[in-house]
């Protein structure tokens, strides 16, 4: 037990040492999010100082104004109330209003008692900031006698600290983006790893459980894998975070075997929410291509009821050849109720569907039990690729710890390749499904022809385009040219046929 863990450890170490692809993206994107974290701390604390040395001033600035303003000023000469009557004078920008007693046509009395505060009131008045606006001194007896008694030091540490506050109130919500966009990030980068690392691991628990040593595929296949057969080569092919690939070959009636694990894609964090949402599964599908002289005329398919009357509608030889099959009259064993057979021939059908198949795996109780993993079955010997015969086997993967519950399932491909393979129709059924073939094949002939037609069509007007640019570019006297000889081919086409004769 001590060497499998020390190896792994070595294997571990050794993948740290050199990292991979996506270790190096790891790495990457940690280095990015340190780098962003620390110019973010930086920028805060000289903000966080810009704003504090801007607080102190201005509470400075309200204490030199609380020291030059004297409030004893205002209580030491009371105001006798005086009413301001409109001038004569337009309103005009060239200066402030006049401000003497003898610009003003105003009472004598009220002109001695503004003097004194008149003439102190005005050093503090900015000729060049006011202009234009009539004098108007608000009378101190009418404010509210407390005025007098708040402390104005205090009026600006209270400003100041809500100041600051504000201050932090903005700091936090202007980096709001910035922290929702890296935790977006952390959290993707994290599901990418996890999501990669289940993937995986679903897709060798597979292969451990069905394509290693005396397991099933093992037993029907001399060849195993993409390698040549040594005990080295890889047994999966990985074509992305979400497919893996299973060859198997060396067995009679077929030429090879691919199996395609289609997986959730959990690598991707928006992919992974939305297959949540539509329910996706993770599914393989097992294509066989039978030899030419092993498959006879059999176009078959079994799904569940929904699925079996969209298949029939969108398969092209399902929907040529087939039609979808009712219960069996024969008052023989069927399959599920759930289930739905589409089927070019009855005969095919029973003899296909035997008694061995209808108690392990399509039967009432058998398909309750171990056909929850069951999508499809497909066979046919007329399919629309390359491969015109083929077995199509669909399964649902369950989760890793349960690939056993599969087992049923799987040998169902040993066991149709070798019942299609020895299978033979008899004469009626065969005389039956020849029409149709021999219909289908003049069709395909004609599509063939007709595509041939409208190729060769494209080409002569492609070859025409390509003349009337040439000529387009060609001079005036090249055009002439070409004109005269032109003529001169049709004159020697329509003159008269001259035949030499050679004397004996």
């Amino acid at each position: 037990m001590a060497k499998p863990s020390s190896s792994r450890w070595l294997r571990i170490m050794s993948g740290f040492s050199s990292p991979s692809g996506d270790a190096l993206l790891f790495f990457l994107a940690i280095f990015f999010f340190v780098s962003l974290l620390t110019h973010g701390i930086s920028r805060i604390s000289v903000l966080a100082a810009e704003f504090e040395g801007f607080d102190a001033d201005d509470v400075e600035h309200e204490e030199e104004a609380n020291e030059a303003f004297d409030p004893k000023f205002l209580k030491s000469s009371p105001l006798t109330p005086t009413s301001l009557t409109q001038t004569s004078f337009p309103e005009s920008h060239h200066g402030p209003p006049p401000s003497s007693a003898a610009e003003l046509p105003t009472d004598d009395a009220s002109v001695s008692a503004e003097k004194p505060l008149a003439s102190s009131a005005f050093e503090l008045w900015d000729d060049e900031e006011f202009e234009g606006i009539p004098v108007h001194i608000a009378d101190p007896t009418s404010e509210s006698p407390s005025l007098a008694s708040e402390n104005p030091v205090g009026d600006g540490v209270g400003d100041g600290s809500a100041v600051n506050a504000s201050n932090r109130q903005w700091r936090l919500s202007s980096y709001f983006i910035e922290i929702l966009c890296i935790s977006f990030l952390i959290i993707f980068i994290i599901n990418y790893f996890i999501g990669k690392r289940q993937n995986e691991l679903i897709a060798l628990c597979w292969a451990s459980q069905f394509a290693t040593k005396d397991s099933i595929f093992d037993k029907n296949f001399s060849l195993l894998g993409t390698g040549d057969g040594k005990e080295d080569s890889p047994l999966l092919l990985k074509e992305g975070q979400d497919v893996f690939k299973f060859y198997a070959s060396g067995r009679r009636y077929c030429q090879g075997l691919i199996a395609t694990m289609e997986l959730r894609s959990r690598h991707d964090l928006i992919a992974r929410v939305m297959d949540l949402l539509l329910n996706k599964k993770d599914s393989i599908t097992f294509g066989i291509v039978m030899n030419e002289d092993a498959m006879d005329h059999v176009v078959l398919a079994i799904a569940r009821k929904k699925m079996a009357r969209s298949m029939h509608k969108d398969a092209k030889d399902l929907h040529r050849f087939a039609t979808v099959m009712a219960t069996q009259s024969s008052g023989r064993r069927w399959v599920a109720e759930e289930l739905m057979v589409v089927t070019e021939s009855k005969e095919v059908a029973g003899d296909l569907m035997t008694d061995v198949v209808i108690d392990q795996v399509f039967g009432e109780k058998a398909f309750d039990k171990f056909g929850k993993g069951f999508i499809s079955l497909h066979f046919t010997d007329q399919h629309p690729g390359s491969c015109k015969k083929l077995l199509l086997f669909k399964f649902a993967l369950p989760h890793a710890n349960n690939m056993v519950d599969l087992t049923r399932l799987i040998t169902l491909v040993p066991y149709y390749i070798d019942l299609i393979g020895r299978y033979k129709l008899s004469i009626q059924a065969r005389s039956k499904t020849e029409a149709p073939r021999a219909k289908a094949a003049q069709e395909s002939l004609k599509e063939m022809q007709s595509a041939r037609q409208e190729a060769l069509q494209k080409r002569r007007a492609e070859k025409k385009r390509l003349i009337e640019e040439a000529e387009a570019k060609l001079s005036a006297e090249a055009v002439r040219r070409k004109e005269e000889k032109e003529r001169a081919r049709q004159m020697k086409k329509l003159g008269p046929k001259v035949r030499m004769l050679r004397s004996h």
